[in-house]
């Protein structure tokens, strides 16, 4: 039976890969690692918890010996690769984490995945890295990221994705280790952490508190939904060969402005409320350091190569994601709280 280690399977994005991945492919073992930080929550994965062919690990992808012994006991025939510190803002004020889990996190990875290789070239199938088209830098009016433009990151989080892209390429050029990499845009979708912008305001909205947008809201962002990233994720690993790099966007250009209103709009209807009330909390605060006009990906390679495309245009997808947040009150309740961090520190979950 293969075994696939997805690592950072209990945040947003892992958690609808390892669902995906444990449902689509029931002769696979899926192990998921995650440290279970404040965005590693287990409630993600309820409805596969108790399922055969899925096992998880808690641990640090830093802790090199762990990683180590990790790989020697189970002999993974692929890793796919999500942990990672991801919040812009938190990368402002503590670069260093971004380092050591981005970075330090990821060389340990490769370290035991290439070992796995050395013993078994033909049992040890990919290393896929999955990264950020923060790794771009910033567009202006015009253009898109392709998997050619050059890197130019501006902030510690994107510097981190960016180094961690760098080493998992010069392994691949280095050891021979077969690996891929792909580049998203913004996702959104269930199970989203309230400190991003689309579930932060949802749950304001939901609480008539502000909403704070940066600076004139006027930043453009490129909205993929998070099921179509997964898929995207599936077709990747199982028809691309090694050494590839995939964008994958959502043709969805919104500025952060727009995107609110849109959201105020819809809320109004699902809450009963009159039509612009839920604007009125709209709140512009300084912008932040660093902060990248536009991204947009072009993503036509992953369509014309592999036939992917995502499935939903923003306004279905935002409709249905409102839908998920005020359907799982509880769920949003326990990580506003952090109760859900409480749970799972008594709760110890071994391997």
């Amino acid at each position: 039976m293969m075994k696939i280690l997805i690592t950072g399977g209990a945040g947003f994005i892992g958690s609808h890969v390892v669902r995906l991945f444990v449902n689509k492919y029931p002769d696979v073992t899926i192990y998921n690692l995650d440290k279970l930080t404040y965005a590693g929550n287990l409630a993600n994965l309820t409805d596969i918890e108790n399922k055969p062919n899925y096992k998880f690990i808690k641990g640090d992808i830093v802790d090199a010996n762990f990683i180590n012994k990790l790989f020697e006991e189970h002999k993974f025939n692929a890793v796919i690769h999500l942990a990672a510190e991801s919040h812009v803002d938190r990368s402002i004020t503590n670069p260093l984490e971004f380092v050591y889990t981005n970075v330090i996190g990821t060389v340990n990875l490769l370290n035991a995945a290439k070992q796995l290789y050395k013993l078994d070239s033909l049992k040890f199938k990919m290393f896929y890295h999955v990264s950020t088209d923060e790794v771009y830098g910033s567009l202006g009016d015009t253009g898109l990221f392709t998997e050619t433009t050059s890197y130019d990151p501006h902030s510690p989080y994107s510097a981190s994705k960016a180094s961690s892209d760098h080493f998992v390429r010069a392994y691949y050029d280095t050891y021979g280790l077969p690996v891929v990499i792909s580049n998203c845009s913004n996702n959104y979708g269930p199970n989203h952490f309230p400190e991003k912008l689309i579930p932060l305001c949802i749950s304001n909205i939901k609480n008539n508190k502000p909403l704070p947008i940066y600076g004139k809201g006027e930043n453009v962002r490129d909205w993929l939904f998070v099921e179509d990233h997964a898929r995207a994720i599936d077709v990747i690993f199982h028809n691309t060969k090694p050494g590839n790099t995939y964008n994958i966007g959502g043709h969805n250009e919104w500025t952060n402005i727009d995107v609110i209103r849109l959201l105020c709009k819809i809320m109004d209807k699902k809450l009963n409320r009159a039509e612009g009330t839920n604007e009125k909390l709209i709140s512009f605060v300084k912008d932040r350091a660093g902060h990248d006009l536009r991204y947009a990906i072009d993503s036509t390679k992953l369509q014309k190569e592999l036939g992917w495309k995502p499935s939903l245009q923003f306004e279905e997808g935002l409709d249905k994601t409102v839908d998920w947040y005020l359907q799982n009150e509880e769920w949003l309740r326990n990580v506003t709280s952090g109760e859900y961090q409480k749970y799972y520190d008594a709760q110890y979950v071994k391997r």
